[in-house]
Formats: C-alpha cells, structure tokens, sequence
C-alpha cells in the first residue's frame, strides 16, 4: 500500500464533504476566512479539548482551570502593553489600495489594477484588536476590545485564584477559550483566522534565583507538549523546533520556542513555549507571598496551543491514501481518542427486519459508551469506505450468522482486517480498545 502526496485543497475538499469544517456564511457569498464546524468538526474538535483538558488540568495537582471573559476593562490591555505594542506594520498598494502585512507583501503577485508590480506606502503599525463598544453610545469612553489572547485572563484572576484554592507555587492556570486577532493577511485554511480558539497555561513559579532555575521548569514543560502532539498521532518526523531570535520575542518574552509543523503551505507555528518572566503579574502590580512571608513577583512559563491548527495538523498527519487492489483508500488514522464516531453498526441488508432489528438493538446499547454511528445505506464495502474517510476505528456488521451464532464481525480501520466478536463480549472488548 502506498500513500500519496497530499495538499491543502484534498483536506478542505474532504472537511466539506464529509461534514468537518464549511465555509462560513456560504449561503450568502462567504465571509473571508471564517469557518464552521459540521457535525464531525465539533466533535474532533470536542475532543481535542477534552483530551487537552483532562491531560493538564484534570490529571495534575498543580493545575486548576478559569474560563475568562472574551471582553475585558481596557486598562487590562493599557496595562499588558497590548494597546501600544500589539501591532504589525501595513503596507499598502498605492494602485489597487490592497494592503498587505509588510513581510508577506512581496509574496502577493502584482497588483490587481493593471497587473504590474505593487507600488508600496511606507509601512504604518496596525493593531491587531477587535474594538467594539458597551452600551448605547459610541463614545471613546465606551471602548472595549475582543480579547487577542485568554493569557490576560488568568493574569488579573491570579489573585483570586490564589485566594481560594490556596495553591502554592509552582502551580498553573489552565483555560480554552476564543480570541481575536484582525490579522491583515489571514488565510490556508483554518492556519490564520481572525476567530480562533486558544488552549493556554500560566504555570506560575517562584522567583529564579538562576537562569538555570527557570530554565528547569522551561524544559519540564518542553517535553510535556512532544508528549501532548505524540498523543495526538502527529508524527515526529513534521515537528520542528524553532528558537525565536532575541529581536523578534514578543515584547514580554525573554525564551520562546515555536514548535512547527511542515503544513503543505511551508514550515509553520503550531505551539509556542514561552518564559514570560515576571512581566505580566508586575504590568498588573500583582504579587505573591510564600508561606515564609516572602513577597514577590511570580514568574511565568506559558505553553500555548490553538484549537484550530491542532485540528489541521491533526488532519493532515492523519490522512492516507492508500493502493486497494484496483482502489484507492481514503482514510483518517485518527487516534482513537479523537475520532469523532468510535463504532459504526451496519445491519448487512437493510430490507431484512430481522438484522435490521438485531443492529439497532446492539447500536443502542454501544451507544451509552461511545459515540456511534447506524448506517443501513449501500453495500458494505461503501458503507468501510465512508467510515474510513470519517475516521472511525471500527466497523461493526450484524449478518445472518448473527441471528444463528449471536456473534457479529468487527472490521479494524488501519489493518481492515476482520473478526468474529461474540455479542455478550462486546463492551468488554471495546472496553480494551478505548
């Protein structure tokens, strides 16, 4: 079997047939790059979080969760430097008025108007925050922005939150929430929207003695995050780390790496790890005291992770086409954790009420564990080949000799191959599975 080279168009071709991801707003002309979850989508996605929250907030001591709110007084972004710092530079086509961020604006081909190279402004600094206004009246006053990132969140509940668990340091604060960012240049799919959602921890730790001190935690938490896209089944191999050079940290980080990921569009950020010293908690005046009496400022380590770019590298990484004979196979080697259905129960004739019958009884019963899909339509080849390409691990067919021998065949997604699995065993062998 072997599988073939694939693009971004063969995965937004299958996210939009089988129910992944659909263009936004599509019935009235789209909305440029906002996306919807269908049905699959949701759950991929559902799971992600899900999986992402029990690894690091559920199953660690030193972890609890916050879910912040998307809209914040404005002096939190006074205070965080996001007003006067979170910026790109513009440039834009003195022709055709087209504006580009100023590193990608070489890279956009020749101007729309009359087809010769763009004649460029010289770069002006955009921020980058949603701004809208609460109440009534647009007044200056009355200014708040989408929040660009959930960080800011944690930071100014730090207090409250030590206040009421009593943790002690080192500890982290964990949340999934959405963000927005009015890129100037979003785009390849779901890689760079202006709505996205963000998986983020503030792990909090005493004030370094040493740069050996923090660099400690920092390792601790880089190898957590190769254990965290392991557990997703992205290959090793299309992981790369990058050490962001010194001038292009952002303006409160003294150590970041990206851990990129080879995408079909080029080598790109998937995470960030990031030591983010004491900046944050001190641009709020917030402090810490220890069980000695010994106030200071607590440091940070932030490892940060979208929801959407896990989504398409988990995707892609999972995505085979494979030689079947005179076929070609299309399948989803999701991790079981992630799959969206876990079990597909196929009654084999869908015009003979007794399998039919049988099949539902076994689906609904499969159903209180996991998620599961009953599919009576077409022959049982295409009914594997639809799953396949969904992702589901296993296929499970009620036939005649279901009725006689009260076993059914359960077909294995990445191996195809098949076995007889009595009905009496099934939880427990699904147990074993999942």
């Amino acid at each position: 079997m072997t599988k073939t080279t694939k693009s971004i168009e063969t995965i937004i071709s299958l996210c939009k047939r089988r129910g992944f991801i659909f263009p936004g707003s599509e019935i009235y002309g789209g909305l440029a790059n906002t996306w919807d979850y269908g049905p699959l989508g949701v759950e991929l996605k559902n799971n992600i979080k899900q999986l992402w929250w029990k690894r690091f907030i559920q199953d660690r001591d030193d972890m609890v969760g916050l879910d912040s709110g998307l809209l914040m007084n404005s002096k939190v972004w006074e205070a965080s430097g996001h007003i006067s710092t979170f910026t790109d530079p513009l440039v834009e086509c003195k022709k055709c008025h087209e504006r580009f961020r100023e590193d990608q604006a070489e890279k956009n081909g020749s101007c729309s108007k009359d087809k010769k190279p763009h004649d460029f402004t010289e770069a002006k600094q955009f921020n980058l925050m949603l701004k809208t206004f609460l109440g009534p009246v647009e007044s200056d006053e009355n200014i708040v922005y989408f929040r660009p990132e959930t960080a800011q969140g944690i930071f100014v509940n730090f207090k409250n939150i030590v206040d009421t668990t009593r943790k002690k340091l080192p500890f982290g604060v964990g949340q999934i929430g959405k963000a927005f960012r009015n890129e100037i240049t979003p785009g390849n799919f779901i890689f760079r929207t202006r709505e996205f959602e963000q998986m983020e921890i503030e792990y909090f730790i005493p004030e370094p003695k040493d740069e050996a001190e923090w660099e400690g935690y920092f390792e601790a938490w880089r190898g957590e995050m190769h254990e965290w896209i392991k557990s997703l089944g992205i290959k090793a191999n299309e992981i790369h780390e990058l050490e962001v050079p010194k001038d292009e940290l952002a303006h409160y980080s003294k150590k970041t790496i990206d851990f990129e990921y080879d995408f079909p569009f080029g080598r790109k950020e998937l995470y960030g790890l990031a030591y983010r010293t004491d900046f944050d908690l001190k641009s709020h005046k917030l402090d810490y005291t220890d069980q000695d009496g010994n106030k200071f400022t607590p440091h940070v380590i932030e490892p940060s992770l979208g929801v959407e770019r896990t989504v398409l590298a988990v995707l892609l990484s999972a995505f085979n086409e494979e030689k079947d004979g005179d076929d070609v196979r299309t399948v989803l080697k999701l991790p079981n954790s992630l799959a969206p259905v876990k079990i597909a129960v196929f009654p084999l004739m869908k015009n003979k009420p007794t399998l039919v019958a049988a099949a539902e009884e076994i689906y609904h019963e499969l159903k209180k564990r996991w998620a599961c899909e009953f599919d009576d339509n077409g022959n049982v080849g295409k009914r594997y080949r639809r799953q396949d390409e969904i992702g589901t691990p296993y296929c499970l067919t009620i036939d005649f000799d279901t009725l006689e021998n009260g076993d059914v065949t359960v077909r294995d997604r990445d191996t195809m191959q098949q076995e007889r699995i009595k009905i009496t065993e099934l939880q427990d062998y699904f147990n074993n599975k999942f």
